[in-house]
């Protein structure tokens, strides 16, 4: 199925993909595959799809994951659950969902597809210590031991045309862009997206393996004490294809010489499992605009969806898009500096 396509009405349909999702549905959806709900029921934050908290009446509370309708397809979402339980079973770091009734992961109550998941507690990562970083690169470096030993035959690839090119595309076709901003933006993601095809050849070929996807803070939960002493790897709805450099780039940040000292530490702990490839370091910055203009169009496509405007309410005005073509003209500079080194 085309990648991330957006929600699209149909006759009769709700205004937008989670209207019917009431709590009422939710408990029923939960009680529908076995689990006795107590009726609490928090909302967990979430966009892309909607997440909650449920109390049962024995033992912890669980997270129900309700998946946006039309993004991926069955066997898709499949793939993702059957990827995290290979990593589970190999004593890697992951919240994969529970096998419920029928010994199924993905579940389906009226319109939605869901699946339930263990409470996984912890904070968020601090990327700023060089242990952490190793440890990080470890734990990354064995995901992708195991993601490199077979393809996903139904989730995309992680490339220019999916992520940068269709998006691009995208925004051009709807009105998003105040017109007096049009010209200058469609200029500049235009040299953005010449300046990552630079990148990729630079790069020559390199594996693809399947990836978290976005790995990032928001991702990792940390424990401090224990025998879960270290990261968790949560939420891998975004998991494609792709190099393994997409999921280090984005545990770095600040200057170019912090990011040398962090990524020498990710690597320290990343070839303690596997070899990495160097050259995949010219893909740094062009993922990074990549992800740039697809986040972009991620907004537009989702702005039926009403949490969408109440949340980005910046979204769409002058100001915004200003500093989307400020945003990619640094990254122009930065696609034809030389990559970082370690």
């Amino acid at each position: 199925m085309p990648d991330e396509p957006p929600f699209q009405n149909q006759p009769g349909s709700p205004s937008h993909p989670y209207s019917g999702l009431s709590p009422d549905v939710v408990l029923d959806a939960l009680e529908s595959v076995g689990l006795r709900t107590d009726g609490r029921l928090l909302t967990l934050n979430s966009y892309e799809n909607r997440v909650f908290q449920v109390g049962m009446d024995e033992g912890p509370p669980v997270i129900a994951k309700f998946y946006r309708p039309a993004r991926w397809s069955d066997a898709a979402i499949q793939e993702e659950h059957d990827f995290t339980r290979e990593l589970a079973d190999r004593e890697i770091p992951v919240v994969p969902p529970l096998l419920l009734e029928n010994g199924a992961s993905l579940h389906r109550h009226r319109d939605f597809r869901f699946a339930v998941y263990p409470r996984q507690g912890g904070r968020m990562a601090e990327f700023d210590h060089p242990d952490t970083l190793a440890w990080m690169g470890r734990f990354i470096a064995r995901i992708h031991a195991v993601g490199a030993l077979r393809p996903y035959a139904h989730r995309p690839t992680l490339d220019i045309a999916g992520f940068g090119e269709q998006s691009r595309d995208f925004l051009l076709a709807g009105d998003w862009l105040p017109a007096d901003l049009l010209p200058a933006w469609k200029s500049v993601v235009d040299q953005a997206l010449e300046g990552v095809h630079r990148c990729f050849e630079r790069a020559g070929r390199y594996a693809v393996l399947r990836l978290h996807g976005d790995c990032h803070a928001g991702n990792v939960l940390w424990h401090d004490d224990g025998r879960e002493q270290g990261p968790f790897f949560v939420d891998f709805d975004d998991s494609r294809m792709g190099p393994a450099v997409q999921d280090l780039w984005m545990l770095l940040s600040g200057d170019r010489a912090a990011m040398t000292r962090q990524l020498g530490d990710v690597l320290a702990g990343y070839e303690d499992f596997v070899e990495f490839d160097r050259r995949e370091l010219h893909l740094v910055e062009a993922l990074r605009t990549l992800r740039l203009i697809h986040h972009a169009a991620w907004l537009a496509r989702r702005w039926d969806d009403p949490a969408f405007p109440a949340a980005f309410p910046w979204f769409g005005g002058a100001h915004y898009w200003q500093d989307r073509i400020l945003e990619l003209r640094e990254q122009i500079a930065l696609m034809d500096e030389e990559p970082l080194y370690a």
